[in-house]
């Protein structure tokens, strides 16, 4: 197989790399539960939270560019409170040049969802570019992470390689048995592209099945059980604790801060 463009994954050597796969994986939970507990309209606070994945992103050589960019694919899902603004009551204003009566609270609610979705993503994406899969893997079995919930995210995930390359292959093999002259384009109707891309689908279907079925025997044969290995399970060093606490630190106080205070 030669599909690589599910793999995220980014080597390097600095801190953010180097920090223990436990550690990355707490952090980010932390963090997104965080986001989560802050209230609405906290406008300040979001910011101050836009810092850690893009100080992170900076300290482990990807530019905040990098992150920032890959976050936006959250976007579309957080479109699913957009009817907020219209459905919840309390004072209304309008939207310039459109002229649509949009409720504040509403407004405030939609724009908080996205901006916490937005900034947790941001997270997420920083722990998988820096962190490898079978490490990420490994690191949800330490945390005591249930088995069955550990393998079949690693399977489904391995088994996107497999759908890709039977894709591929068959992908080829259409391309290989229609004919067309060079400069020319094939007239073909509607109904026959579809009648041909449902039987591709459907062949894709079996074949990867079937494939994946040789596959798991050939990992059974080898020793398979559904654990994750580690030859010798890493100590936690000096810098893991430090990066732990200063996280744990600082979000404890921005949540303090906009839950107790009220700043």
């Amino acid at each position: 197989m030669h599909i690589h463009f599910t793999d995220q994954y980014r080597d390097g050597s600095s801190l953010i790399h180097r920090l223990d796969p436990r550690v990355k994986v707490i952090c980010t939970l932390v963090f997104i539960l965080s986001a989560s507990l802050l209230p609405q309209g906290r406008w300040l606070h979001y910011a101050l939270l836009l810092i850690v994945p893009l100080s992170a992103a900076a300290l482990a050589g990807l530019g905040p560019i990098y992150v920032l960019r890959r976050s936006f694919i959250v976007l579309p899902f957080a479109l699913a409170a957009i009817t907020l603004p219209f459905t919840v009551p309390g004072p209304q204003f309008n939207l310039p040049l459109v002229g649509w009566s949009l409720s504040v609270d509403g407004t405030v609610r939609f724009l908080s969802i996205v901006l916490k979705s937005w900034i947790s993503v941001q997270m997420a994406t920083l722990l998988v570019v820096t962190t490898s899969f079978p490490d990420l893997l490994w690191s949800m079995r330490a945390l005591h992470v249930p088995r069955p919930l550990v393998s079949i995210a690693g399977l489904m995930y391995r088994y996107i390689f497999v759908l890709a390359d039977e894709a591929m292959r068959l992908w080829r093999a259409r391309a290989a048995r229609s004919g067309v002259i060079d400069g020319q384009k094939a007239h073909r109707s509607i109904l026959w592209r579809g009648r041909v891309t449902g039987g591709m689908v459907g062949n894709l279907a079996i074949r990867s099945f079937e494939r994946s079925e040789r596959i798991y025997d050939a990992m059974a044969a080898r020793g398979y059980t559904g654990e994750v290995r580690h030859f010798a399970p890493p100590r936690l060093s000096a810098d893991d604790y430090t990066s732990l606490a200063v996280l744990l630190a600082f979000l404890a106080l921005v949540l303090v801060t906009a839950l107790l205070l009220g700043i």
